[in-house]
């Protein structure tokens, strides 16, 4: 397998088994080990973290405040068309 980037895809490529960062619409980011994807950027992912983040507003008063959800899961498939980034793990050379 060759480690050679000419296509957007092959860094999702070099990022099968290991940890990547996923960041979706509706402010969800996931942390996951890459099992599959596609040409879509359907994906597979394992033993995930998500975070949630939504801002809210106390109606008594009015200031803004940020709740922050996680969640673990054993595994995930994750749609192509929510995800917004993938971030590979940092490669040192």
């Amino acid at each position: 397998m060759t480690t050679e980037c000419k296509e957007p895809l092959d860094l999702i490529r070099l990022s099968i088994d290991e940890r990547i960062y996923v960041k979706c619409k509706g402010d969800r980011e996931l942390r996951g080990k890459l099992h599959a994807y596609d040409n879509h950027l359907n994906m597979v992912l394992g033993d995930v973290e998500e975070t949630v983040t939504k801002q809210e507003i106390d109606e008594d008063t009015q200031e803004e405040f940020v709740k922050t959800k996680k969640r673990q899961m054993e595994m995930l498939f994750v749609r192509g068309d929510v995800v917004i980034l993938v971030s590979p793990p940092l490669r040192t050379t």
